[in-house]
Formats: structure tokens, C-alpha cells, sequence
């Protein structure tokens, strides 16, 4: 599907879907579970050690193994971006092996473009996608030092 052919965002009370502070909603999950009942993404950005399966919709792949940074930090700003432009009008979701630490740094990442000061970004995370988002001190400065 194109961003052309997108029929709107996502529910706010969907599996796994992040309410920005702007009200924009992306969606976070792990691959390892299965897809969600309902609307595919128009965009799924998918951080992974290892190129992903392929999928039905447009997909980028940010190399970032388990428990670590992405590989390419200019390139992870520029997709994290991405992300929260386009989660303004299209279903955009972002997701690694469970969920969680690498998809929670993107999340809170994506925060701190919204607003979220990044001092604060991982608790707010924590508090609206998952609790145990973001799971290790280095994902943690990651965010805090990211900046919009």
C-alpha cells in the first residue's frame, strides 16, 4: 500500500499504539508475537540485527541488534523522523524481535520529536506503551540525549 492509498491512523485503543502528545498514534510491537487483529501499517520500520521477512506493506529495516544501538545512528534519526511525520496521516509502526528495548528507545526517540523532553521521553513510554520499554542504561542515554 502506498501513502497515497492510506485510509487513516490508528485505532488509540489498538494493540500496542503510542498516543504522542500531538495526538499523532504509531504503533509499537514485537515480531516474535502475532499481527495484530485489524489494519495493517502503510509503513513498518523494523529494527532488527538481520534484514526482516518480507512484508505486504512498505517496510524499511534499521540494523540494530538485541540489547544495543542502531548501527547507523545518522540513518536512525532520519527514519525515527520518518516515523513521526508520517504517523500525522498513515498507520506507521515500528518494531523489533519483542518489542520492547529496541522499539521502546525508537518510541521514546519519536517522543522527543513530538515534545517529550528527553530527560523524560522513557518514563512517558513506559507509562502509555510498556513498562519494561527501553531495557538497558545505554538505550536509556540514547534517548536522553537525543534531541529533535
Amino acid at each position: 500500500m502506498t501513502a497515497s492509498e492510506s485510509t487513516g491512523t490508528w485505532q488509540a485503543d489498538g494493540t500496542g499504539v503510542l498516543r504522542l502528545p500531538s495526538g499523532r498514534l504509531v504503533r509499537g510491537r514485537g515480531l516474535r508475537h502475532p499481527l495484530p487483529d485489524g489494519d495493517v501499517p502503510d509503513l513498518g520500520v523494523y529494527l532488527l540485527g538481520k534484514q526482516p521477512p518480507e512484508v505486504p506493506w512498505e517496510a524499511q529495516w534499521l540494523r540494530w541488534p538485541d540489547f544495543r544501538l542502531p548501527s547507523d545512528r545518522a540513518r536512525a534519526r532520519e527514519l525515527l523522523r520518518e516515523v513521526w511525520e508520517r504517523a500525522a496521516g498513515e498507520r506507521v509502526e515500528v518494531a523489533c524481535g519483542g518489542g520492547r528495548g529496541r522499539t521502546g528507545t525508537a518510541l521514546a526517540c519519536v517522543a522527543v520529536l513530538d515534545g517529550v523532553p528527553a530527560g523524560e521521553a522513557v518514563a512517558f513510554v513506559r507509562a502509555h506503551y510498556d513498562r519494561h520499554a527501553v531495557e538497558t542504561p545505554w538505550q536509556r542515554r540514547y534517548v536522553a540525549r537525543f534531541s529533535a
